[in-house]
This record gives structure tokens, sequence and C-alpha cells, in this order.
């Protein structure tokens, strides 16, 4: 039986608290070392009383020199490594097998829940399967455990004790006549035949509840198969004897080097003669019993005093399985109401005089007595909407000018807007935008500013930066260029360039590049240069529409204007249906007809020759230059596009 003690030092207050616990013969060390100390001691004072009174002068000088050379040498064996590192492994394995020990009562609550039925029927195989389960970890303590093996020693005292029935037994004897393996999953086999019937028979109303059942069937079988796996894989055997040898071969050595030799020789250590030597048997106390621990806790299965007592384990799992299976199957008190019903839970538990000393207030956290002033409790204003807003009033007076917008953003910066007192300042300074946030910003106004850009004629300067192929930088600058010089804007409109052509400085500086850079490819062009994307919407498109009369006459247009307005115009749309001066726009013939066809979208979605009727036909191609950097002058285009609409 398990030797339990936990009672005796539930409270360590005082004096000598385990001192109580060192005059306990059952399970003690004294027990386990007394044999071993008592032949020790014996050898020990043999040799001493030899030495003192048996030996001559010259035996005793040889003596002594033989004393010293075991003193020496004994302290070189590794004990204290070598025996404390098998003792923790010896540890951890025992604690193991106690968890692995099968327990059936998760079981038992599963069967009793889900078979369901208070007939014969449904209490035999309730109480069926509980008795296959107890069988099996019945067998398998059988071939661990010697106690259990001496009182269950053949399947005759199974049948004998109600665990097997003879026709149980039969099966065993045939089957061990096939096949020497260890069948003691075959209760298990049984059981789960059982519970499949159950399901059949409608005892059993779902299959998720067989399927919990044969879960912790199978678990129950894998800490039995645990089990003899402990039994059948020990601590590794040279292990064993290394620690066993150490240990003794220390021990016989200080029986000659810890021996009180002449104090009138002056051998080194030896000053002093004492017929006990007493730190001598200390310390063969601690290193035996040591190693006795060890070969207690090896086999818990044993007859030890600290074994497990399973023979008790067996006789209780099967009545609880039995009691939780049967007698308290669909059964449970009357439902009343609890006496807290009204108030939903317990203020406060009462309790006892002898308990009033242990009342204690609930644990808090770290930062409970943690008090912030009121001073500092008030959150800090969010100001990201105010950030347009600062940068169009720094932009008010730089209309247009991108190096003024540069100037204005970073006098922006300068601008103080908060006090040197931190926390405590009355305006504290907003967050500095991000790049993403002034991206952003600059495709939804894009996004707003299309339709009312239809409206805008530019100059001769924007016209000089609409055939450009600079795909990085310069584009940027010739946005802020075309939106600088405008004839007639609404105010929301300028404020909004401003405030764009700040956003597109400041995205140049946080990049560490300068917006008049040259427009080289390793700079400004980061995509290659050639046909541009459909979503170049900056660079100037050039629509050329070829149709048919009626007579087969090609009639060609350089124009946008017949674009169908029901979608949302892009911005090369735009761009091209401002007027240049000095250009002339062809009109082009329409066909009365109820369908209209956008080139744009027609040339992006398919791109190839759709008919629109029986005698009329629609080509449309996008150009958008070549990939240099040559500009075109006006007078060299209008006579391109003459020439393009009077060929046939």
């Amino acid at each position: 039986m398990t030797v339990t003690y936990t009672s005796q030092v539930a409270t360590c207050s005082g004096f000598g608290c385990f001192w109580k616990l060192l005059f306990r013969w059952k399970g003690s060390i004294y027990k386990l070392v007394w044999p071993e100390l008592l032949v020790y001691s014996i050898a020990f004072y043999l040799f001493s009383f030899t030495y003192r009174f048996a030996l001559s002068e010259d035996q005793k000088r040889l003596f002594e020199k033989v004393s010293v050379f075991c003193q020496y040498f004994s302290d070189l064996i590794p004990l204290s490594f070598v025996l404390g590192f098998y003792v923790s492994i010896v540890v951890q394995r025992w604690w193991e097998q106690y968890l692995s020990l099968p327990w059936p009562d998760s079981l038992a609550l599963f069967v009793s829940t889900s078979i369901h039925g208070q007939d014969e029927r449904s209490r035999l195989m309730r109480r069926t399967v509980m008795r296959y389960v107890n069988l099996t970890e019945l067998i398998t303590l059988i071939m661990i455990s010697p106690t259990v093996k001496k009182r269950f020693p053949t399947l005759d005292h199974l049948v004998e004790a109600g665990f097997m029935t003879s026709n149980e037994k039969k099966i065993f004897d045939a089957l061990d006549e096939k096949t020497s393996h260890p069948k003691y999953w075959m209760p298990l086999v049984w059981a789960g035949s059982i519970v499949t019937r159950a399901r059949k028979e409608g005892r059993i109303r779902d299959d998720f509840a067989v399927k919990t059942i044969i879960d912790e069937i199978n678990r129950f079988r894998g800490l039995c198969g645990g089990l003899l796996s402990y039994d059948w894989i020990s601590i590794p055997l040279v292990y064993t004897q290394v620690v066993t040898l150490a240990v003794y071969s220390f021990f016989l050595a200080t029986i000659m080097g810890r021996q009180f030799l002449d104090p009138k020789q002056n051998i080194n250590k030896h000053h002093v003669d004492f017929y006990v030597p007493i730190f001598t048997f200390l310390q063969f106390f601690f290193y035996m019993g040591w190693l006795k621990v060890a070969e207690s806790l090896v086999n818990p299965f044993g007859e030890d005093d600290d074994d497990f007592e399973v023979n008790w384990l067996v006789d209780r799992n099967l009545q609880v399985s039995y009691l939780i299976v049967d007698e308290m199957h669909s059964e449970h008190p009357e439902l009343i109401q609890d006496m807290y019903w009204d108030e939903v839970f317990p203020q406060e538990l009462p309790y006892t005089i002898a308990s009033e000393a242990f009342r204690r207030e609930p644990p808090q956290g770290s930062t409970a007595n943690i008090e912030v002033p009121d001073a500092e409790q008030e959150f800090l204003p969010m100001l990201e909407e105010e950030e347009d807003e600062g940068i169009n009033e720094s932009m008010s007076g730089y209309p247009g000018d991108v190096e003024n917008g540069s100037k204005a953003i970073d006098i922006m910066k300068k601008s103080p807007r908060s006090s040197h007192s931190g926390i405590a300042s009355s305006q504290p300074m907003p967050r500095k935008p991000s790049v993403l946030s002034m991206l952003w910003n600059r495709m939804k106004s894009d996004s707003h500013d299309n339709v009312r850009r239809a409206h805008i004629r530019p100059n001769a300067s924007t016209t000089s930066f609409r055939h450009r192929r600079h795909r990085g930088l310069m584009r940027s600058a010739s946005r802020v260029s075309s939106t600088s010089h405008v004839t007639s804007q609404s105010p929301e409109m300028i404020a909004r360039n401003q405030t764009l052509a700040a956003q597109d400085s400041a995205i140049f500086r946080m990049s560490d590049l300068s917006i008049n850079a040259p427009a080289t490819d390793e700079i400004s062009s980061p995509r290659p240069k050639g046909r541009l994307n459909s979503y170049d919407d900056d660079e100037p498109i050039l629509i050329k529409i070829k149709r048919r009369d009626q007579d087969g006459h090609v009639i060609m247009s350089h124009s946008s204007d017949d674009f169908d307005m029901t979608q949302e115009p892009t911005r090369s749309q735009l761009f091209h249906k401002q007027k240049r001066p000095g250009s002339s726009k062809i009109p082009i013939e329409k066909k009365p007809t109820n369908e209209t066809i956008s080139p744009v979208a027609k040339s992006s979605t398919s791109g190839d020759n759709r008919s629109m009727g029986s005698n009329a036909s629609i080509r449309t191609s996008i150009f958008q230059g070549d990939a240099d950097d040559t500009v075109i002058s006006e007078e060299e285009e209008e006579e391109k596009e003459e020439t393009a609409a009077v060929k046939p």
C-alpha cells in the first residue's frame, strides 16, 4: 500500500515540520538500507580491529599505504552524477506509469448516458460492456504485477471471481492454441460489438454517441498497452549495472580508505583517531539509500511499501463501473430550486469559526493600486482630418507651382502646431501624413475631378507636355503644370489642385527623389517603354475611327467627341475633348441606329472587328505614339490628320 503522509505536512509552519516523518518505519529509508548498512559496518570494524590489534609494525605501514591509495582513487568515481541522473530517470518513469493506469469511470459515464432503456436487455448490455472493460484491465495487471498474479493465477480463478464466463474461457483457450501473443484486447472487441448491436437496436440514438464510446474504449486499450510497454521496455540494463557497480565499488574502497590511521605516523589528513566513522556512515546512508529508492521505483507494481495497490484498484474499478451503469442509470435527485435562486449567485459563502482566519479578499491585478491623475486621463484629439486643411492653407499663396508647392509643405512642416510641454499642450501636433495616405487622397481626387476637367482648356505649356513619354516623375510634373494654368476653375478646384501639387511634392521628398530630376529609365520610368497600359490615362490617346457609308466610301475621324457619354469619361477622353489652337475637328457621320458603342470599350474588351449592321463596320485602333521622347509639332500633326481623313 502506498505510504501517504500529506496530511501531516499540510501546514509546514514552525520548527522541524518533517522531523515527525523521520521516525516512521513503514516505507522509510531505514527499512531499505539497514541490511546493507549492517554488512558495511561489520566489514569496516573487522578491518579496523585487524589494523589495530593483529598486524605487526611493518604490516601496519603497508596497511596505511593501501588505505591512502584507496582513499585517493575512490574520490575519482563520479558517484553523485551517475546516481543522480539514474534516480531522475526512474522517478519520471514511475510517475508516467501511474498516469498510464486505466480508469473506467469516463467510459462508464458514456455507456450509462448513451445506452438508454430500463429493460433487462439494456441493463445487460451496459453491465456486460463494463465487465469486459474491467476484465481487460485485470488481464493486463496479471501480466505485469506479481501481487495480482498471486491473486488470480489462472483463468479459472477469473471465472470463479465473476470476471469471465465459462464460454468466454473456452474462447480464450482456443485462441491460446493458435497464438501465444497477449490477448488482453479480446474483451474490448466484444464490448465494441455490443455497442454496435445497441445502435442497431435503437438503444443508442445517434452515431456520435457510438463514436464517443468507441473512442473511449480505444483510449482504455491504449493505456493497457502502455502498461505492457513499460513492463516490456525497462531502463537499459547497462545503465543499471553501471550505477550499481559504481555505488558498491565506491563503498568497498571506503572500507580501507576511510580507516583511522595512527596519528604518530604524521600521515596527511590522519591526525585524529576515532573508533566510529560517523561521516562515512552518513555517506553510505545517503548514497545507498538513493540507490534503494531507484530500485523500489523501477517496478511500481511489485510488493514494496510504495508500490501501487493494484489489487485494491481491481476491486474499486469493478464496483464503481457497476454502480454507474446500473444503480445510478437514468436517476438523479428531484429538481428543486437552490437556496440562491432569487439572488442568482451568492454574494458570500459562510465561514465557520475555525476557518474565519483564512478569509481572504479576491486577488487583484498588479496595477490595482496604480492611480492616474485626473489631468492625465483625457484622450488626445485625433487630428488626421486636419491634414488636408493645413496643406490647403499653406498652399494658398503658391498656385500651380511645383517648387512653390514644395516650399509650402516645408513651411507647413516647420509651423509649430504644439507647444513644448508635450502631453500638457493645449494644441497637440497632428501626425505627419504618410505617403500612402497622400496617394489615397490623390486617387480619390482624380476620380471626382475627371468630369470637371472636361471643360478645362490647356494653354501652350500644357500642349508641350502632351506628347511626352516620361512615365515617372515627369508625368507628375506635367499634371501639376497642366492643373496650374487654367482659365476657369471653381475655388474648390483651385484648392484641390493645390493640395494635389503639395502632396506630389511631399511624396517626391519622402522617396528621396527630386521632381526636377531628369526623366531617365532608371528613375522616372518604372514601367517599360512602348505601348502604355490601360491605366496610363495621363497620356493622350489618339482615336482613329474608320467607317464606311452606304456607297462604300471610307470616312476617317480623329476626334473623340462621338464617344458614348453614358459611360464615365476617362482622363484621355477629357484631354482630347479640349480644342487645341489651330486644330480642325472633322465631324463624324453618325448612322441612325439605336446601338451606341464606345470605341475605347470596344478596343479594350475584344480587339477584333465586329459588325454594327449589314453594310456598316467599325474598326477602332488606339495609338499612343512611340516609346521615345520625341515631341511632335502642331503643324506636323495637323497635316497627318488631314491626310488620314482624305485618304479613302
